[in-house]
């Protein structure tokens, strides 16, 4: 699997972009948000990549950052009847903060503008998306401790908000964040990704 490209910017699209690397040229689906982001033409840039495999063809999807890319997959693997056209139009439509602020308001109405998206598929991403998976609690509890500038519990949602992106549920995912910190001898200052990749040891 194809994690990410780092090339130079051979050519730019508002809906792709191809990346020259090291002679090979990549065609890379991209939403508005990362073609907005991307510098000119011939300078390097690393996108975080998303390979999609199907019986009828391979497609390459490319992010500015791990949000991008964790909204992406969270679309396509907890709403049902999106599909990575769609995620990366709903993308397209909203910046993540937008998007995250307009599911937990349950504001159907803003996410049934984005083109191609419509009122019943606004209302299933908000409904699945909470009674399925729990995000927007976990979105909720990294809004409110970002308010209060705790980097210790910003750590902690963020590492819940990365599980529940590559499949937990909610639940088990801040129970494993949990008891983790509750090891002793582990740094309760540990960073994000340290504490997702010690807990993906506990949930493996």
């Amino acid at each position: 699997m194809i994690a990410f490209l780092r090339g130079k910017i051979a050519a730019a699209m508002p809906h792709q972009a191809v990346l020259d690397v090291g002679g090979v040229g990549y065609a890379v689906n991209i939403p508005l948000s990362t073609f907005d982001r991307l510098p000119q033409k011939g300078a390097e840039v690393t996108l975080l990549t998303h390979h999609h495999v199907t019986e009828h063809e391979h497609l390459l999807f490319g992010f500015f950052d791990a949000d991008e890319r964790d909204l992406f997959r969270l679309l396509m693997d907890r709403v049902s009847g999106i599909g990575p056209k769609m995620a990366l139009s709903v993308l397209s439509g909203l910046p993540v903060p937008a998007f995250k602020d307009a599911v937990i308001r349950n504001d159907t109405a803003a996410l049934a503008r984005i083109k191609g998206v419509g009122k019943k598929t606004a209302e299933r991403i908000v409904l699945e998306l909470k009674d399925k998976v729990g995000v927007v609690d976990a979105w909720q509890a990294a809004e409110a401790a970002r308010g209060t500038h705790d980097p210790r519990q910003e750590a902690v949602s963020d590492a819940v908000l990365g599980l529940i992106a590559l499949g937990f549920k909610q639940a088990e995912a801040q129970k494993a964040v949990t008891e983790l910190l509750r090891q002793p001898g582990f740094d309760p200052s540990a960073s994000a990704d340290r504490l997702i990749r010690e807990a993906l040891r506990r949930l493996q």
